[in-house]
């Protein structure tokens, strides 16, 4: 029988199922009435794909106002890591003035460099000693 027609793979097969038809038919009869009652009818509603989540549009500056001026001469000289992500994040102006305002900074000597990297210059405030 079964081995004949499987050879050495019999070992694999699932044996057969045993109708169980107490329990199916209890089953079958309820689900075709629920699906009419509810009037879905059809097949399902296809799963809809999300758009992501939308973010806020930044509007940084992108000129020194006079009052942003003073506030960076004020609170940016005294932090302790002054780097352009959070220059832009504290006076909402955008990357490329705030790394132009550091390197402004620095070569005023009101800050000093801690790492000179390309991608991320670290600056701390200039103690005096």
């Amino acid at each position: 029988g079964i081995n004949a027609e499987y050879g050495l793979f019999s070992c694999l097969l699932m044996p057969p199922k045993k109708a169980d038809k107490d329990a199916k038919g209890a089953k079958a009869e309820k689900a075709p009435k629920a699906a009419k009652v509810a009037g879905s009818g059809g097949k399902a509603k296809k799963k809809k794909w999300s758009k992501g989540k939308v973010r806020d549009k930044l509007a940084n500056l992108v000129i020194f106002d006079q009052a942003t001026y003073d506030k960076m001469l004020k609170e940016v000289v005294n932090s302790k890591v002054i780097t352009p992500a959070t220059m832009s994040d504290r006076l909402k102006i955008n990357g490329s003035l705030a790394r132009r305002a550091i390197r402004d900074l620095a070569n005023q000597g009101l800050i000093r460099p801690v790492s000179n990297h390309s991608a991320l210059p670290i600056y701390t405030r200039n103690t005096k000693t």
